[in-house]
């Protein structure tokens, strides 16, 4: 099995940073895309930012000039780097990834999500 686990979520005033770290472990061959989506109270889950295993990135227009996803791939690690964090981004963030297995079976996983609260 795989797992992403997420943590370095929390709560900070507005205009401070977070960073948040998501770990993939588990019979893992090779990881793909990974990325860090989050869903607000009322909202639907959204994108923020995905990385490739090319170190391609996208981002949502919203946290452009604001957040960087890298990833380390010896590590299986994903991070996101959000600065100048307002109260929009407060939500559960999520870390996904595109995994194949050691069978060679190819599928996403989710983590658990970690909370970010930004107080104005």
């Amino acid at each position: 099995q795989v797992q992403l686990v997420e943590s370095g979520g929390g709560l900070v005033q507005a205009g401070g940073s977070l960073r948040l770290s998501c770990v993939a472990s588990g019979h893992i061959f090779r990881v793909g895309v990974m990325g860090w989506y989050r869903q607000a109270p009322g909202k639907q889950r959204e994108l923020v930012a995905t990385i490739d295993s090319g170190l391609s990135t996208n981002y949502a227009d919203s946290v452009k000039g604001r957040f960087t996803i890298s990833r380390d791939e010896a590590k299986n690690t994903v991070l996101l780097q959000m600065n100048s964090l307002d109260s929009e981004d407060t939500g559960v963030y999520y870390c996904n990834a595109f995994v194949v297995t050691s069978w060679g079976q190819g599928d996403q996983y989710w983590g658990q999500g970690t909370q970010v609260i930004v107080s104005s």
